[in-house]
């Protein structure tokens, strides 16, 4: 009989890494949801973004459950969400104006709902978020249909 080996168990970083952010932010699951629901009601009220969204989403309560779970992923080092915003976002009708106003709505709401602290990690977040979404809309506006393509890794860098 062949004895099996006990498998090495692994342990994850990430609720340690969570509960630091946690702790320097004053950032949680209510305060994320609080965000989410309240930076989405501005929205989809507002006359350059709202029809945008209003022509896309019929789930708002799906839509608002996964934006959730998104922010507490990129704020929280969570991994709940499971998603790829890249090509849901590349086809949309949108420009750098939109980005601009996404940004100035969701900045005003990260400081009504959570610390400075927990703001400004926020807001970092969503700026290099907007940067990266409005690259790929660019991108997918010059090259239709292409997949991004990145220049091979440096020889001796970093290829992970």
């Amino acid at each position: 009989m062949i004895e099996h080996e006990a498998k090495p168990h692994i342990s994850s970083a990430r609720p340690r890494m969570t509960a630091t952010v946690m702790g320097e932010t004053d950032l949680d699951e209510t305060v994320l949801r609080e965000l989410v629901h309240r930076f989405y009601d501005k929205v989809r009220t507002d006359p350059l973004l709202g029809p945008i969204f209003d022509a896309r989403i019929s789930d708002w309560d799906r839509h608002l459950a996964r934006m959730v779970d998104f922010w507490s992923s990129v704020a929280l080092m969570t991994g709940r969400y499971h998603g790829q915003p890249v090509p849901a976002h590349a086809p949309l009708p949108v420009d750098a104006s939109h980005f601009d106003r996404w940004l100035y709505l969701f900045r005003e709401t990260a400081r009504e709902v959570s610390t400075p602290a927990g703001a400004n990690h926020l807001i970092e977040r969503a700026e290099r978020i907007a940067r990266s979404l409005h690259l790929a809309v660019e991108l997918g506006k010059a090259l239709p249909g292409a997949a991004p393509s990145f220049p091979p890794p440096l020889k001796g860098g970093c290829d992970a």
